[in-house]
């Protein structure tokens, strides 16, 4: 075999071979990309609900994690409550942009799941329900449904 034809056989190899798999190794760490940047994205969310919890264990008197109303806020606390609600559906809303999407694969459908969970706990407290129509005024209308729809299934 003499050197052109060696040359040509490589080349075939590399046609054959080396391009399908040089495109499976771009598909591959493409898609390891996107699901570091879907995590990147859902640990930055989680950390700002930690900062959003730490706001919510800093004022006690509001008492934010009883499922009942808060009897007898002053209007200082009323407007502390309104605040760090306003705060939560922010973040919320973030998450639901950020995360929920029709169609998820099963690890985006887990992450999305945990985010829901907090909603339905939040959803929970009467006085976070009787704050939504109030605190979804100019919220992205689709999140706004779905929080509802959450809310009508907690009440």
């Amino acid at each position: 075999m003499s050197a052109l034809e060696t040359w040509e056989l490589l080349s075939y190899v590399v046609t054959v071979i080396g391009l399908p798999l040089a495109i499976a190794v771009f598909i591959f760490e493409q898609r390891k990309e996107r699901d570091n940047e879907e995590e990147s994205v859902y640990e930055l969310l989680s950390d700002n609900y930690q900062e959003f919890l730490k706001i919510a264990l800093d004022n006690p008197d509001l008492r934010l994690f009883a499922t009942e109303e808060t009897p007898a806020l002053s209007a200082e606390q009323r407007e502390r409550m309104f605040i760090i609600f306003s705060m939560l559906i922010s973040l919320f809303e973030r998450a639901y942009l950020l995360l929920y999407e029709e169609k998820m694969n099963a690890k985006q459908l887990r992450r999305w799941r945990s985010w829901e969970d907090y909603m339905g706990e939040w959803c929970d407290r009467a006085d976070f329900r009787a704050a939504l129509p109030t605190l979804l005024r100019g919220e992205d209308p689709e999140f706004a449904q779905h929080i509802q729809k959450l809310a009508k299934n907690h009440s």
